[in-house]
């Protein structure tokens, strides 16, 4: 069995940064003269601060790309993020290359990066230009020359990662065992086509939720830090705002469906926790509690984005209004076991191809 690394097992030293790595301007591109393409395009990165700093993925023009296997940082957002393929950048973006770098080294550079400009002040008004970083100080694990550990800091993440896999590995597994176990239950006689032989039928919104309702007013002012989730118009983090504790004057809801009545209008999500809503959004609750039925019906339900606009609001009476399609039992009666199965059984494929993954490369 191998021996457990630790960040302790090491030497460490400290080095200016220049004299080990290099830093390259990017060429900059602009989001209006892209277009985007996800089949055949190459990452666009910006200076986002998530998803690994990545805008779109799109089409490019020019002959500059920056290389594989290098570490990217904006000089606003002053964030590190490692990239195995080539990819394209927005405006006031760097690139730090060394040849040692791989995806292992490159996420532990990363880490490191981030702690060498710690407590700085880098942000807007004082950009983390090329020139600042390279005269900065990095903290490397060392090796018996006094030179970076490449080594250490590969099977390092290496390892850690093997760790997160396995994690991930035993919670789906559990997963798929009660999906399975539900899947028993719901399983159509036929399900041959069933998509195209299932019978849908457009129903009302006031019929197929019995219990609609805005969320209240509370400004960032008076939220209160906490635990409970405020659930608001954005697109992104399941619609999740913030995190408070306020209690009173507030509207909370659980196993309903979140959907924005402004900014990111027609965003829908499943909330199966206690959460407060917004008075950006509206709490949409179906008598069936199942996950999968509200994962279903949050998809159509986020069809609504195709019809609203940010200038064209859902208010409350417009969404009383509001109807869409859903497979159905009879005229009027939703058939929510044919939703579960669905959604069951899509969530089956992707967790065994999940799974096959993990097990093959770790």
């Amino acid at each position: 069995m191998t021996k457990e690394l630790y960040l302790t097992d090491t030497e460490w030293k400290s080095f200016k940064i220049k004299e080990i790595f290099k830093i390259f301007n990017t060429t900059p591109y602009h989001k209006k003269d892209l277009v985007t393409n996800h089949n055949n395009g190459v990452q666009y990165i910006t200076r986002k601060s998530i998803n690994n700093g990545l805008e779109d993925i799109v089409e490019y023009k020019k002959n500059t790309l920056n290389p594989k296997r290098t570490i990217s940082f904006g000089a606003e957002n002053t964030d590190f993020f490692y990239h195995d393929q080539p990819y394209i950048c927005g405006n006031k973006m760097y690139y730090i290359s060394h040849k040692k770098i791989n995806r292992y080294i490159g996420k532990f550079l990363v880490s490191a990066f981030r702690k060498s400009i710690e407590g700085c002040g880098f942000g807007y008004g004082k950009g983390l230009t090329g020139t600042r970083l390279s005269e900065r100080y990095i903290s490397l694990p060392i090796d018996s020359n006094s030179e970076p550990n490449w080594k250490f800091m590969e099977d390092y993440i290496k390892q850690e990662q093997k760790k997160i896999s396995d994690r991930v590995l035993n919670f789906y597994r559990k997963k798929l065992n009660k999906i399975n176990g539900k899947l028993k239950v719901l399983e159509p006689a036929n399900n041959s086509d069933i998509l195209i032989d299932k019978k849908w039928e457009v129903l009302n919104f006031k019929h197929v939720f019995y219990d609609i309702k805005r969320g209240k007013r509370l400004t960032k002012a008076n939220q209160i830090d906490g635990d409970t989730p405020y659930i608001s118009s954005s697109a992104i983090n399941n619609g999740v705002d913030n995190f408070i504790s306020n209690s009173a004057k507030v509207r909370k809801s659980k196993n309903s469906l979140s959907l924005a009545n402004s900014g990111s209008v027609g965003a829908c999500f499943y909330q199966p926790y206690e959460h407060v809503v917004s008075d950006h959004a509206t709490s949409l609750k179906l008598k069936n509690t199942e996950e999968s039925v509200n994962l279903f019906v949050a998809t159509l339900v986020k069809r609504l984005e195709e019809k609203y606009s940010f200038n064209r609001e859902i208010n409350d009476k417009r969404i009383q209004r509001e109807k869409f399609v859903l497979p159905v039992k009879n005229k009027i009666t939703p058939d929510y076991d044919y939703m579960g199965w669905y959604v069951l059984t899509e969530q089956k494929r992707q967790i065994d191809m999940i799974v096959k993954y993990l097990k093959e490369k770790y």
